[in-house]
């Protein structure tokens, strides 16, 4: 019975937290722009959330709050070979003489996409647990 009371919660942090690994892997991907044959490090959110989610949850099923895939794309995942939720090497839109794959436009646009999208998530957390309090309390 708890269990469907909180499973939207447990949704939303595990979104959290895949959003707060995906922050850290876009930093790196900045901080490491200058560094020679450095090759960009994503995953894919939607994948990754999804199998971090009960598959007899409804919240496990397509379009029910996963969200758009408009992530880097990753080879390695869409063949079959790496684990949804790993981290995949991106594609490098420009060849660089370094070999470094960062492209620090698109890196930044992700890193605020996903800061944006990491503060929303907080706030469905934070009014979820005011809706059970109020709940609780009898309000």
């Amino acid at each position: 019975m708890f269990e469907k009371i909180t499973e939207r919660l447990d949704f939303q942090s595990q979104a959290l937290v895949l959003r707060a690994e995906r922050q850290r892997t876009i930093a790196s991907n900045i901080a490491n722009a200058d560094t020679p044959g450095y090759v960009a490090r994503d995953f894919e959110f939607r994948r990754a959330l999804l199998a971090s989610t009960p598959a007899s949850s409804p919240l496990a099923q397509p379009g029910a709050g996963a969200g758009a895939n408009g992530h880097i794309p990753l080879p390695a995942a869409a063949s079959g070979h790496e684990a949804p939720g790993q981290l995949g090497y991106s594609v490098a839109s420009q060849p660089s003489l370094d070999n470094n794959t960062v492209d620090l436009d698109r890196e930044r646009a992700n890193f605020v996409d996903n800061a944006v999208r990491y503060e929303a998530t907080l706030r469905f957390i934070n009014g979820q647990a005011k809706t059970l309090l109020s709940a609780i309390q009898g309000q």
